[in-house]
């Protein structure tokens, strides 16, 4: 095998692998995953996240977890300590939501 067919293996197996873990990273939270939270005192808090950052529901065109496309969107949620989420300040004076901005 020449050096060069063997970088491109090596090229395509890293992209390969790539995909598949934001494939992974992207799936929604499981019920035992949400029901800690839950349990935990978090609530969803909404326009806090940063860009993939997100706990869930990032809005159309997205899948779930990790998928928001620009920081603070308002249809993105992080679960927060209960009674803090609208204390939360973002850029432009702007605060957490409990429901989608």
């Amino acid at each position: 095998m020449s050096a060069k067919s063997t970088i491109s293996s090596l090229i395509i197996a890293g992209a390969v692998s790539s995909a598949l873990a934001s494939i992974a990273m992207a799936a929604p939270l499981t019920k035992a995953e949400e029901q800690a939270a839950v349990s935990a005192h978090k609530v969803k808090c909404y326009g806090v996240a940063l860009k993939g950052q997100n706990d869930c529901a990032a809005g159309p065109g997205t899948t779930c977890q990790g998928t928001s496309n620009v920081d603070f969107q308002g249809n993105a949620w992080k679960f927060v300590q209960g009674g803090t989420c609208e204390s939360i300040a973002v850029p432009g004076g702007k605060h957490g939501s409990l429901k989608p901005i």
